[in-house]
């Protein structure tokens, strides 16, 4: 990064903080964000008389900070819809302090860090999002296939167009969650890596003024400001641990939530087709008729009953409650799917 985009960075970091503290009601959240702000100038001011700069312009003049339109729509946003409902643009724009409307302040059974160690402890693993997902996708693919293969067999279309659209609608479901999955995941990934490169800059030519920065975050959440100045300070000393956490403190990241592009596809693509395959076993086993329906039917409901016990395990709400609300979910789909597509059967009938 080159010292005028680098100033240019911290003004406008500075500009959004205020505007941030403007639109947060909370008055300790918003005091940190005026801290952030003023270490942005501290920083800009920094970089304005740097000696590269000095020696590349001499004499220049004081720059005028114009923030970008970005920025201003983003200012905009925030006055409208508050920082919680925009904290991952703020992120993608390098805001620090978002890791505050994700981690709650001290409380019993989750204590705010106290040494080097306890930092960033608790915001492992990644394994159950992924589970979480692929169940998600079973059950897409339960719902969408289903209304899709009781909608053309209401229209009165025989099985094996029946089986021939199913198995269309599933590979294009299926195709399309991959597509989007690849799409967000390495959406996600790109930005972490640019925004951990510009952390890993900071970090190397100013590492006080990151463990300062970092301290007022842990103030913010609870700790007293000398204790996470101290904690804050070791961590520096550690510069890849302090990348880490320095993503997930500062920037709201978590590293641990972003696998493989490819991974994620592949995984969107198997738990849709498996949801989505379900409703046609009976059209594959050549049943006909009212049968297939009903065995559709069943088999589907049977399936979202499982995904609603799955489901349960992440929401921690009653597992059966869970499990009868997606199958009246799936049932509501269904028969919905069914009436409107005996409707048209009946109509295109009539008008052939």
């Amino acid at each position: 990064m080159t010292t005028i985009d680098s100033w240019y960075h911290e003004k406008e970091s500075a500009w959004l903080y205020h505007r941030v503290a403007a639109a947060e009601p909370d008055p300790h959240k918003s005091r940190l964000f005026l801290q952030l702000a003023a270490a942005a100038e501290e920083q800009a001011t920094k970089w304005e008389l740097s000696p590269s700069r000095q020696s590349a312009v001499p004499n220049a003049p004081k720059r005028v900070f114009i923030p970008s339109l970005r920025a201003r729509i983003v200012a905009r946003l925030l006055r409208q819809l508050g920082p919680r409902a925009l904290r991952s643009v703020l992120a993608a724009m390098k805001l620090r302090g978002l890791s505050i409307y994700s981690a709650p302040v001290s409380i019993a059974g989750h204590a705010m860090p106290t040494s080097l160690s306890d930092v960033g402890v608790r915001h492992r693993g990644g394994l159950g999002s992924n589970l979480r997902a692929s169940v998600f996708g079973v059950s897409d693919g339960l719902v969408s296939n289903a209304s899709l293969v009781l909608g053309v067999a209401g229209a009165g279309a025989a099985s094996g167009y029946v089986l021939l659209t199913g198995t269309a609608g599933m590979l294009a479901g299926a195709l399309s969650m991959a597509a989007g999955e690849y799409v967000s995941v390495r959406s996600q990934r790109e930005m972490y890596e640019y925004q951990i490169a510009l952390e890993r800059e900071e970090v190397a030519e100013y590492p006080e003024e990151e463990a300062e920065e970092l301290a007022l975050i842990y103030q913010a959440r609870g700790v007293e400001l000398q204790q996470a100045r101290e904690v804050s300070r070791a961590l520096l000393a550690h510069p890849e641990q302090a990348l880490d956490v320095l993503a997930r403190e500062e920037l709201g990241l978590n590293p641990d939530d972003l696998g493989s592009p490819w991974g994620a596809s592949i995984s969107s693509f198997i738990s849709f087709a498996v949801g989505a395959t379900v409703p046609l076993v009976p059209f594959f086993a050549r049943a006909t008729g009212t049968s297939a329906l009903v065995l559709t039917a069943v088999l589907t409901c049977t399936g979202l009953f499982g995904v609603g016990l799955a489901l349960s395990l992440f929401t921690g709400r009653h597992a059966l409650k869970g499990a009868l609300r997606m199958v009246l979910i799936g049932a509501g789909a269904g028969v919905v799917s069914f009436l409107v597509g005996r409707a048209l059967g009946v109509a295109l009938g009539a008008g052939g």
